[in-house]
């Protein structure tokens, strides 16, 4: 066999996924950008500045020309463009034929998350994500703790999924209500809630408290571990409280965003 001889067929293929994997990741670090109709309607109904505004050219739906003139009208720069462009631009490989690249998210403290209680007159509810990765949990968890009233997220800087388009898609556009704050270091954030009078509760199946049994009427935080070896060490023996939840199948665990949205409705029901 000639080794010198290029190679063909399967062989390449792995290169070419590789390629493909790059390429999509690199888009995905865009947090600017926007996919979707509602992730872009609830983005234009917050408010929030879009810079330019990618259709699919020749589109007749009404839907999506009805976006394009309330973007045009907000200032953006609309352009039809292929379907075939968008599609190597989409992140969420769903466009539903329209783009947006918006100007990124502006992350908040730990200071606006409590004053956003204070100013409701509510305890403190808020959701620490230790190191998520999947930013499909993460707009999960998104939507669910917009729905539940929380006052803001927590996620780390390192090792863990920014405010992507993909976490816009998934979270049907909470993204542009709730609150993020993105931190250096988890366990530093979790000291200065607890300085000011956050109870820490983390989720865990060995967990000693039942969720019924936890008072989550108290100045709250949730903490969801990541997807695979859920909370580190150091944030588990950090928490104040470990609750579990029950359970009666024959599995043993909860998908994190699964999880986060049963403790915040449970937080809900104390709390009405």
């Amino acid at each position: 066999m000639n080794e010198n001889r290029p190679r063909k067929g399967p062989s390449s293929a792995p290169r070419r996924a590789d390629r493909f994997a790059q390429r999509s990741e690199s888009v995905e670090e865009v947090e600017g950008q926007l996919e979707g109709r509602n992730a872009i309607q609830e983005a234009l109904k917050s408010g929030r500045t879009i810079d330019k505004l990618f259709i699919a050219s020749g589109d007749t739906d009404r839907g999506l020309q009805r976006l394009a003139a309330q973007a045009k009208e907000a200032g953006a720069v609309v352009v039809p463009v292929d379907r075939r462009k968008l599609d190597a631009m989409s992140a969420t490989h769903a466009h539903q034929g329209i783009i947006a690249l918006a100007a990124a998210h502006d992350y908040c403290t730990l200071d606006d998350l409590l004053a956003t209680a204070a100013s409701r007159g509510e305890n403190p509810l808020i959701v620490i994500c230790d190191e998520l990765s999947d930013p499909h949990n993460l707009g999960a968890i998104l939507r669910s703790a917009e729905c539940a009233g929380a006052h803001g997220v927590i996620i780390p800087k390192r090792r863990s999924v920014g405010l992507t388009a993909t976490v816009a898609k998934a979270s049907a556009g909470a993204v542009e209500y709730m609150q993020v704050a993105r931190v250096t270091n988890i366990n530093a954030a979790i000291a200065e809630l607890k300085e000011k009078g956050v109870w820490i509760f983390g989720t865990a199946a060995e967990g000693s408290v039942p969720m019924y049994k936890a008072d989550l009427t108290v100045p709250a935080a949730i903490v969801i571990g990541s997807e695979g070896d859920g909370m580190s060490p150091l944030v588990r023996k950090n928490c104040d409280m470990l609750v579990h939840i029950p359970m009666k199948g024959r599995i043993s665990s909860l998908n994190a965003s699964a999880a986060a949205s049963i403790l915040l409705y449970e937080a809900l029901r104390q709390r009405l």
